[in-house]
């Protein structure tokens, strides 16, 4: 099996290079071809992964495999959709990142979704649609005003579709745990957003009434009704969160000596109800001596633990504040850093020395956790090498003393910043902090890196496993840092970028192949970190990016086709049983055919559409005044402000007047051949011969027509700042416009 996971992990690094690839390589908007060969090249790596998930559902090419890989082309296939509606979008310079691109993206993804019940289109429909209703009252690259009443219904909305999400998962009529529990948390952090007092002083405390109504009548349901450990403790979560936000905005408003007293109780109270509630938690339920644990039960420890911790830190976060703001008010001295970091080092020593059967591993931790904080906070006030020195001694002396996984976690992450404290307070002077900042990262990397090699030559230990992972992440985590530094030395930037890689990628082999479970899954965690975060890095230009991840991901693939296949041929490939009754492709070609059908009737229309208005509409000249932003799938774009984009000058219309949604404005040439807008288009009004109507939406401060992007190849959005001035588009007898080219003059 472990080697079965392996493969698995193989194939689907490869397919998301190739994928990364694809974004990038259409993101970089290439001048070497023209519109025709991207939109044939589009259609076509459409119909490649669909037609890979037909193949792998039909033919054991790669035995064991068949369902995944079908599947997971099928995924791609969708994700490939998308790419190319974004791919029109640039083409025909539609709207960046626009509401309409994620909702067109949708259809197939709902359609797939109900045809597979897979939960990775579940997912994608799910994250397609928040984006689109969001980019729908949030445009990019504009800020809509609305009134309180009006965020209030937008939060609403998100809060109401969540609800009926979650009911529809919670009620079985749609199958997808990770859909229900996402629908879950969505719905709690958009109600927690209405009753934000900070934005909506009118409206947010009548709104905690229906936010604490929904928390009581979910631990109702969730423990008397159908007992769900994993919705309880999301519920607990979000009761904590509640708790904490209403802390905050008494805090802005009665800030004073008393009210950090009672935020030190109120942390007390918050960490004591979690320990009372997991506890019983950990009761509820609980299956007699003759029963076996249900697989819910299994699958929710997890998010309990999770949570768990999520509510301690929260408190600890609570309480160091509390007890700073407390220790600044009450105190008079004039170094308050000394009496920060005695109170600091006094609590830290306390629960080093004091057994762990005597105290209260919560109230120790968290106790604990307090003072790494505040004393942190001290050192740096204080800003004297000798006292971070002792600090990081007394420090490490913590982490010996911790017991669990993450508390030795959160120990050795104050040990890294305490040593980097430690580092910069001595080199801070050291040729400029440009260096010194450097040399820290570089240190603080070999240093974790030193310690992760010398776990393999301790004693196994529990101690020893502790330090492996630390060490292991803050390794990763360093190197990854040292990836976004500029050329130290003469190519040191390019070297750190492909070491990074090459280093990480054989860790994620390794350690699957070595039976390393907590390492390969770190290692997998910082590879998708470093593939995303380098989109838009300046190592190289998009285009070579793209050619670079192509090659790596079929180099990726071919690596682990032949490991499958030698194992195959070894006979120690684990069979894939039900590579037939899982294979969505297999189970429902005909209905799948018909979701690609209209994928591809989606981008036919949409190109014929485009096309026929540039051959037949009516062009004119316009004034603008570019800016240059950048799009999420789409690359380089400059966003084009006209003066049309004003309400026209002979009949002014105050802001009152309007209502945000379509008009029609009526545009004139002047004297040199620029067009202007002349009026508001009345119905049934007769335009004079050199009058064109074109069709806008008012958003409250200026007018839209659908043709403010303009995308260009990566990196000349400078030059095209400095030299455009006019802009040409096609304009459709029915209003509609489609911007053409930008010109200077």
């Amino acid at each position: 099996m472990l080697r079965f996971n392996a493969i698995r992990t193989g194939y689907l690094l490869g397919i998301s290079l190739i994928l990364a690839a694809i974004i990038y390589f259409f993101a970089s908007n290439w001048g070497g071809l023209d519109r025709t060969v991207k939109i044939v090249l589009a259609v076509a790596l459409i119909v490649l992964f669909y037609g890979l998930s037909f193949v792998f559902a039909r033919i054991r090419a790669v035995p064991g495999q068949q369902a995944f890989l079908s599947n997971i082309f099928l995924v791609a296939g969708c994700v490939a959709f998308g790419v190319s509606v974004a791919l029109l979008g640039q083409i025909y310079n539609s709207h960046a990142d626009s509401y309409g691109l994620f909702f067109i993206w949708s259809v197939p993804a709902l359609l797939l979704s109900w045809i597979t019940r897979y939960n990775p289109l579940y997912m994608l429909s799910y994250v397609l649609i928040h984006l689109g209703v969001w980019l729908y009252f949030y445009p990019t690259m504009q800020s809509p005003s609305y009134s309180q009443l009006e965020s209030l219904s937008i939060a609403g909305v998100f809060a109401i579709f969540n609800l009926v999400l979650f009911l529809l998962t919670f009620l079985h009529r749609i199958h997808s745990a990770p859909l229900q529990y996402m629908s879950f948390t969505v719905l709690h952090i958009a109600m927690l957003a209405m009753t934000n007092s900070f934005a909506f002083d009118g409206y947010g405390l009548i709104m905690n009434i229906p936010h604490i109504a929904v928390i009581a009548l979910g631990f109702y349901i969730f423990t008397k009704v159908r007992l769900n450990k994993t919705l309880l403790t999301l519920n607990a979560l979000a009761l904590s969160a509640f708790a904490v936000f209403k802390f905050i905005e008494l805090a802005e408003a009665y800030s004073s000596s008393l009210f950090f007293v009672f935020g030190l109780i109120f942390v007390a109270l918050l960490l004591t109800g979690n320990v009372w509630f997991f506890r019983y938690l950990n009761r509820l339920g609980k299956p007699s001596p003759d029963e076996t644990a249900v697989p819910e039960e299994h699958s929710s420890e997890w998010i309990t633990k999770t949570v768990s911790r999520i509510i301690k830190v929260v408190g600890v976060l609570i309480g160091s504040i509390s007890l700073i703001g407390l220790i600044m008010i009450s105190t008079n001295v004039n170094h308050t850093e000394y009496v920060l970091l005695g109170v600091s080092l006094l609590l830290m020593i306390t629960m080093i020395v004091i057994p762990e059967s005597k105290l209260d591993s919560v109230i120790r931790y968290t106790l604990l956790t307090i003072s790494y904080i505040t004393g942190l906070a001290a050192i740096l006030w204080s800003d004297q090498t000798l006292l971070s020195v002792l600090f990081l001694i007394v420090s490490i002396a913590g982490w010996f003393r911790s017991k669990g996984k993450r508390q030795r976690f959160f120990a050795y992450t104050f040990v890294n910043l305490n040593m980097a404290t430690v580092l910069f307070q001595q080199y801070q002077e050291w040729d400029g902090w440009n260096w010194t900042y450097k040399f820290i990262i570089f240190a603080l990397f070999a240093l974790n890196a030193v310690l992760y090699g010398l776990s393999y030559f301790r004693p196994k230990t529990e101690l020893k496993g502790h330090l492996r992972d630390s060490s292991l992440f803050f390794s990763l985590l360093f190197l990854f840092w040292t990836t976004f530094f500029e050329d130290v030395i003469p190519h040191s930037y390019m070297f750190m970028n492909i070491f990074y890689f090459v280093i990480v990628t054989w860790m994620v082999f390794a350690f699957i192949r070595h039976k390393q479970k907590s390492e390969a899954i770190t290692s997998v965690v910082f590879w998708f970190i470093f593939i995303g975060f380098k989109y838009y890095d300046l190592l190289w230009t998009l285009l070579y990016k793209s050619f670079t991840l192509a090659l790596l991901g079929i180099i990726v693939l071919g690596i682990t086709w032949w490991f499958d296949r030698r194992m195959a041929h070894s006979g120690k490939t684990a069979f894939d049983a039900d590579h037939r009754s899982f294979s969505f492709m297999r189970l429902s070609p005909l209905l799948i055919a018909i979701v690609i059908v209209l994928q591809l009737g989606i981008i036919g229309y949409q190109t014929a559409r485009s096309e026929t208005l540039l051959a037949t509409g009516a062009s004119v000249k316009l004034k603008l005044a570019p800016i240059d932003p950048r799009s999420l799938l789409q690359g380089d774009y400059v966003a084009l402000n006209y003066d049309i984009s004003t309400p026209p000058s002979k009949n002014p219309l105050q802001e009152k007047d309007w209502n945000r949604g379509k008009v029609k404005v009526v545009l004139t040439p002047d004297s040199q051949g620029v067009y202007i807008a002349d009026r508001l288009y009345q119905d049934g009004e007769k335009l004079a011969h050199h009058e064109i109507v074109l069709n806008g939406q008012w958003n409250g401060s200026r007018i839209l027509y659908g043709i403010e992007n303009y995308f260009i190849p990566e990196g000349t959005g400078r030059t095209v700042e400095q030299n455009a001035h006019y802009a040409y588009i096609r304009v459709s007898r029915n209003g509609d416009a489609l911007l053409e080219r930008l010109v200077e003059s």
